[in-house]
């Protein structure tokens, strides 16, 4: 598993925070930047990650932002892309296992940096379930 990960100027140390725990935890990872908190324009972060995962399906994208929408918006332009703005474990969970989302996407303005961990977690823990879903999410690129 790989982990590719992106920001804009507002997500720059929520995304710095993330790679140090990546880090720790020994998880491969893909930085994307942005690299300082002089800013930028989201999108260029998000097509930039949301193309690499669409090469490597071993991998998933994570994007953060303020709020997260934009990212999310950019991204889900990408077909074959599910991007879901998570707030909290249940939700980032329910994106993988019923939407079988493939980037997360993070609201830094909204969520502290030890709630940002425990949602990647919840992502990285959790499995598509198929079944019902999977017609579902089959529809979303039509």
């Amino acid at each position: 598993m790989k982990v590719i990960i992106g920001s804009d100027h507002a997500g720059y140390e929520y995304k710095s925070d993330l790679i140090s725990f990546l880090k720790k935890e020994g998880i491969n990872y893909e930085d994307c930047g942005c690299y300082s908190a002089d800013s930028v324009d989201y999108p260029d972060y998000a097509h930039d990650v949301s193309s690499k995962v669409l090469k490597d399906n071993s991998s998933f994208g994570v994007l953060i932002c303020g709020s997260a929408n934009g990212v999310a918006m950019a991204s889900n332009k990408h077909p074959g892309i599910r991007a879901a703005i998570c707030w909290n474990e249940k939700i980032s969970s329910l994106a993988v296992t019923h939407n079988n989302a493939n980037v997360l996407c993070i609201p830094a303005r909204f969520i502290s940096k030890e709630e940002q961990k425990k949602i990647l977690n919840a992502f990285m823990a959790s499995d598509f379930q198929g079944g019902r879903h999977k017609r579902r999410v089959e529809k979303i690129d039509q």
